[in-house]
């Protein structure tokens, strides 16, 4: 016997009002579904706008776990719209969790963060926009990804920072950031270093993986992970220096923007 599927366009035009009458393991299997769909319109504006704001409202707290459990499942999923819509719903997941205390148990944000540490400086494709598949921004969608898990696991906060940093110089890139990547990776960072109890030492620390990474650069055309990196530490100085609306400037601000002026000397070396 087969269920029918919710009547989504009728859900979108009453503007989401959650079905009560759907029991909520039926409703997180029919978004899971459709969050792998490579139609834009089912996966981001019917099953992601309706996972998100059915999490942020609560409705969906009885089968949480099973949600993360599932977008966790996903980051080795062979298509690569289904990869890149896991972390946005481990990032609703997550912030959900930190708006309830004990709502989402330590030990399933512990399996969603192995399983999102392996993916995010791994993941090859790393487009921002396809012209069938739409918004992908596994770079972007990582980024917020990584800002929550920094509040879920706070001990994890100087491991993603360094997980931040080996997206930016991941060699493997052949896509520039051209959807503002770079302002979601410094947003991320700037939130992860706005924790409290960082030292000066952790705040920075993250940056040597950077170094390493462009240690050794010569003369000849910028490679692509490069000029990410450089489009990435410009707008970082620029985040921690004003810093961000819901969270203000990190106490180490001058310490990381000093660390991070001294990377963008390698190419812009007239820098003061």
């Amino acid at each position: 016997m087969t269920v029918d599927l919710l009547d989504w366009p009728s859900i979108a035009a009453d503007d989401f009002s959650c079905p009560e009458a759907v029991p909520a393991p039926r409703i997180a299997d029919e978004l899971s579904t459709m969050l792998v769909s490579p139609d834009p319109a089912i996966r981001d504006d019917y099953a992601y706008t309706a996972a998100a704001r059915w999490i942020r409202e609560g409705r969906l707290d009885a089968v949480l776990e099973t949600l993360g459990d599932s977008a966790t499942g996903r980051f080795t999923h062979p298509e690569i719209q289904a990869r890149t819509f896991a972390p946005l719903v481990l990032c609703s997941v997550l912030t959900r969790g930190a708006s309830v205390p004990g709502l989402v148990p330590e030990e399933a944000a512990e399996r969603w963060y192995a399983g999102f540490s392996a993916w995010y400086p791994a993941e090859e494709d790393t487009r921002g926009w396809d012209d069938s598949l739409g918004w992908l921004h596994a770079v972007a969608h990582g980024a917020d990804a990584a800002a929550a898990f920094a509040k879920a696991l706070p001990h994890r906060r100087t491991e993603l920072l360094e997980l931040c940093a080996r997206r930016m110089t991941a060699p493997q890139a052949d896509y520039r950031y051209t959807q503002l990547e770079d302002a979601r990776l410094a947003r991320a960072l700037t939130r992860i270093l706005l924790s409290p109890g960082l030292t000066s030492e952790q705040a920075t620390g993250w940056l040597t993986v950077v170094a390493q990474a462009l240690h050794g650069g010569g003369p000849g055309p910028v490679p692509v992970w490069a000029f990410n990196t450089f489009a990435t530490l410009q707008s970082l100085h620029l985040h921690v220096i004003r810093g961000i609306t819901d969270g203000g400037a990190p106490p180490h601000a001058e310490a990381v923007a000093a660390e991070v002026t001294d990377l963008l000397r390698l190419p812009c070396y007239w820098l003061a």
